[in-house]
């Protein structure tokens, strides 16, 4: 807490991040109570910030929530066309059936940051109250209860210190407060420890997705057209592949997600991405193209097995946060809408019985939805992955999805977590990546500038080494600075291995909080930065 007095706001109920998760919260709670004051804090500049363009919705939850959204001019305009799935070799590829869940038949290819700005409109519309640029810091407990959130102090200098723009944060108060932070949000995690969420249930497991949007020319341009790929560059015990989305106006997301359980030290999620854009099934779709913008960011990838208890006293967690993401899909967003408006429906029904120190009935409400049914078919097909191989998983999963349907008499379990099992440095093999040509495929910093990530050089660091001398022990002297290659923005660097020391790079930070989890030893703390601060991807693209 500063040392200056900070101004309090009362709300009914208080929704921390700005995505699909808590804007759908914000606009049930709405709906279903109006009376009820409801406020909306995201740590972008604006809503959709730092959500990068280029993603597949299945509108499920919204059409259920906003049934006439057509009319009302939600920003779905490319239909989803054509499926493709191909299995890579370094030279050629080979067509696979497309999993059953993988069809897109009715779903939409989106800007994913414009659909939540459109969602920001109708929650306005409403009464909701939208405080974008403003990062939640700090959780408020009072009597073992969550009684909202504070947002951090601003014009903090490096050294601790008020500077001459000092102004204090401002507390939040609520009787109920909503966590939608998304994938490992820095509260969240503060959340899960202080009250036992992950008790009885597997560790989470997850991914980082690596996404540019690139402009490509109309003649080579297919509207719909959805392409994913897996097998090379990565090897046959890592999960992982790439996606291609054809959308808007000569719009083509290219992405590439590594799951973080990797085990190779000397693996660089950017660099596998951008070799593979070099393989002739990605190439041609790329090339005489320009890029626009590039972001990254983890993926909870755990499913069901590894969904937290839900609910605390005084609030709940919602979308990614909670890890509701469907992985065979390879979609999130319909389900983090649909956890946002149970959540909503808990919450207006405690509002209107007086109150009770928990929403209890939010888990039973999502244990008896389809978005429980849906993560329950597709329990297996994560872990799969990890104890078969690429091939293996493949396999194992077209036999419980298909033959199955989701119905298998046993789950498989996620063992570990991601980062008990990186190799020694000594024990792995190094990777030869090819320099980048800088027309199709780029380095970090390059990449970095077009995320237009931004934060203040005064303010303090929002990544810290818990114990700083471990660094040297641990991160260099087994694993040769892993954070250097698995962090895609080129924060983490050792400017001269003779001798060697960590050089950290806030200001490069695009949230991705890829450092958070896969550190060796855990001992990467990421929090929240001051508001504002981070990527500002192009919202309207």
């Amino acid at each position: 807490m500063s040392g200056t007095a900070r101004e309090a706001m009362e709300f009914d109920v208080v929704v921390v991040g700005g995505g699909p998760s808590g804007l759908a919260a914000a606009i049930r709670l709405k709906q279903l109570a109006p009376e009820a004051s409801v406020c909306l804090l995201e740590k972008g500049g604006e809503i959709g910030a730092h959500i990068l363009s280029g993603a597949v919705i299945e509108t499920r939850a919204l059409d259920e929530l906003i049934p006439d959204w057509k009319e009302k001019g939600a920003p779905l305009r490319t239909p989803a066309t054509e499926d493709r799935m191909l299995f890579l070799w370094k030279k050629r590829s080979v067509s696979l059936p497309t999993p059953p869940q993988m069809h897109n038949t009715g779903n939409y290819i989106v800007s994913l940051g414009e659909v939540c700005r459109w969602l920001a409109a109708q929650a306005e519309e409403l009464g909701v109250e939208i405080y974008p640029g403003f990062a939640a810091a700090e959780l408020l407990e009072e009597d073992g209860r969550v009684v909202g959130v504070a947002t951090g102090d601003m014009g903090i200098g490096r050294n601790g210190e008020p500077g001459p723009n000092h102004a204090p944060g401002m507390e939040l108060r609520a009787s109920y407060t909503l966590f939608a932070e998304g994938c490992r949000g820095s509260l969240a995690k503060q959340l899960m420890q202080r009250f036992g969420l992950r008790e009885g249930v597997d560790p989470q497991t997850y991914g980082l997705g690596i996404k540019e949007l690139w402009e490509i020319p109309k003649e080579r341009h297919r509207p719909g057209l959805i392409q994913h790929t897996m097998g090379w560059p990565l090897d046959k015990h890592t999960y992982g592949g790439s996606w291609l989305y054809h959308f808007g106006d000569n719009l083509v997301s290219y992405g590439f997600v590594v799951g973080l359980d990797y085990r190779n030290t000397w693996l660089s999620p950017f660099d596998e991405m951008q070799r593979l854009k070099n393989h002739p099934a990605v190439r041609r779709h790329l090339e005489g193209g320009k890029r626009l913008s590039y972001g990254a960011r983890a993926l909870s990838e755990g499913g069901l097995q590894s969904v937290p208890r839900l609910s605390f006293p005084g609030g709940l967690l919602i979308g990614d946060t909670a890890g509701f993401l469907n992985v065979p899909k390879i979609k999130g967003t319909h389900t983090a809408m649909k956890s946002g408006m149970l959540a909503a429906e808990a919450v207006a029904e405690a509002l209107e019985k007086g109150r009770p120190a928990e929403p209890r009935s939010f888990t039973r409400r999502v244990r008896r939805s389809w978005l429980w049914d849906e993560l329950r078919r597709a329990r297996n097909v994560r872990p799969a992955f990890a104890r078969y191989g690429q091939l293996g998983g493949f396999i194992y999963s077209a036999v419980d999805t298909v033959l199955l349907r989701g119905r298998a008499p046993w789950t498989l379990h996620h063992p570990h977590t991601d980062h008990a099992v990186l190799e020694p440095a000594d024990a792995a093999a190094p990777i030869a990546y090819p320099k980048p040509d800088g027309k199709l495929t780029f380095d970090k910093l390059s990449s970095v500038f077009l995320s237009n990530t931004n934060h203040e050089e005064d303010q303090p660091v929002h990544l810290r080494l818990r114990d700083p001398g471990r660094w040297r022990t641990v991160n260099w002297d087994r694993f040769r600075s892993p954070e250097s290659r698995y962090c895609p923005a080129g924060v983490y660097e050792v400017p001269d291995p003779d001798a060697p020391e960590l050089r950290i790079n806030a200001q490069n930070c695009v949230h991705c909080k890829t450092c958070d989890i896969k550190d060796p030893t855990e001992n990467i703390d990421w929090s929240a930065p001051e508001g504002g601060g981070g990527p500002n991807y192009p919202v309207g693209m």
